[in-house]
């Protein structure tokens, strides 16, 4: 990346389909604007990173617990508000292809596509026991301080 390029951050905590879409939509929208990006993802923010199908790995019992509570894959993840026992997600969905616009799971891919950094926090990987094989291909793996290296050169820099 260019010195002169501006850098766009986002840390994606929230699990809330509509909220990591927001992300993605804002991410791609600083890439189209030839900014860098990267979005941090950390918390329950990972599952929008995490494969759709099960991937057999070897986990101790509250990772295994952990691992059938959250959902796997973007295209699985619950609204913040009005998720109405899993009907939400559907009406949602519903809306976003009657106006051709672009799920979750396509705009991750449009992301990759922009070389947009997708980066996975390892600290909350270990806590939540998540393992290398079970997120996507093609992203990064660091800690806080990689965030922080990249925010401290950003000039815009979002918690969502």
């Amino acid at each position: 990346m260019s010195q002169d390029k501006k850098k766009t951050n986002i840390i994606l905590f929230s699990g809330d389909y509509d909220k990591a879409m927001a992300a993605y939509i804002i991410a791609n929208g600083a890439a189209a604007y030839d900014h860098g990006v990267t979005i941090f993802h950390t918390f329950w923010g990972l599952n929008a990173l995490r494969k759709d199908e099960l991937v057999p790995v070897k986990k101790g019992f509250l990772e295994k617990i952990f691992g059938k509570m959250m959902p796997r894959g973007a295209d699985k993840m619950a609204l913040s508000k009005m998720n109405f026992a899993g009907m939400g997600p559907q009406m949602i969905k519903h809306v976003i292809k009657k106006h051709n616009a672009l799920t979750l799971p396509q705009l991750i891919k449009m992301a990759q596509e922009q070389e947009i950094k997708l980066v996975a926090c390892t600290m909350t990987m270990d806590l939540l026991g998540l393992q290398e094989e079970e997120l996507l291909d093609d992203i990064v793996y660091a800690g806080v301080a990689a965030y922080l290296a990249d925010a401290e050169e950003g000039q815009v820099n979002l918690f969502i």
